[in-house]
């Protein structure tokens, strides 16, 4: 599905208002306003280095393939890889893992790492409601506030020796997983995300975001569950975005 006009005039007030004014804030209430019209019960954070927003923001839904970002830095962050270069097997895990959101290569690492280095990791990026299911890891148990908070750094979560390696995968999701902010056109922003949809472990469709722009960051969080996930994941998610990356001059 195409971009359209007002997500563009979005992203240029995004753009504007964070490198020229310096202070940034979310139309929340425009978020809302469109969540209340669409099917599934969302909840979002954002955050900034100063601030942060939310609306049902610790409400906790069911992880799907969000996870895998978490998965990244806990495989990545493991004493077996972390102070050696990756190598081809190590690819050929996280690799899929994060651009095409391969279920079982998230198996594995899961598997290579164990529930305690997940939990790891949770505990260093401060979450607080953040519970690991390791039978059927989609559904673990997550929360907007802690995935925007873990987000807004995600980079520092990283070894340094892997740190370029992980966030370029998280800026490399195939077309086909691009969908939500993947799709809102914002020039001269990075944008690294991880997304998670569909029916298999309960009907999600989640997207978490940072956007950095020079030294500004922002982090987004967007978890809908009860939604009716179809082949093609529909709006909802670029829509609550949309709302969010509207920025007000403070």
């Amino acid at each position: 599905m195409g971009v359209s006009s007002s997500e563009g005039q979005s992203a240029g007030w995004l753009a504007r208002s964070a490198t020229e004014q310096g202070a940034w804030q979310p139309h929340v209430e425009a978020a809302i306003a469109y969540a209340h019209t669409r099917v599934g019960e969302v909840s979002f954070a954002v955050r900034t280095e100063q601030r942060q927003w939310g609306w049902r923001a610790t409400r906790t839904v069911p992880s799907a393939s969000v996870l895998k970002a978490m998965l990244l830095v806990a495989y990545l962050d493991d004493p077996r890889v972390r102070d050696r270069p990756l190598r081809e097997s190590d690819r050929r895990l996280i690799d899929p893992m994060i651009e095409r959101s391969d279920n079982e290569a998230a198996t594995s690492v899961l598997g290579f790492v164990g529930p305690s280095e997940l939990d790891a990791v949770a505990r260093r990026a401060g979450m607080r409601e953040f519970s690991l299911d390791p039978t059927i890891w989609g559904l673990s148990r997550i929360d907007a506030a802690d995935q925007a908070r873990f987000f807004l750094h995600i980079d520092r979560e990283v070894v340094r020796r892997h740190r370029a390696a992980a966030m370029h995968l998280l800026a490399s999701v195939v077309p086909s997983q691009r969908w939500g902010i993947g799709r809102i056109r914002l020039p001269g922003w990075q944008v690294y995300f991880k997304g998670g949809w569909g029916a298999g472990t309960g009907e999600v469709e989640h997207q978490v975001v940072l956007l950095r722009h020079g030294s500004v960051r922002v982090s987004l969080a967007v978890l809908i569950p009860t939604a009716r996930v179809t082949n093609t994941p529909s709006r909802r998610c670029r829509g609550c975005s949309r709302g969010c990356c509207v920025a007000s001059v403070a």
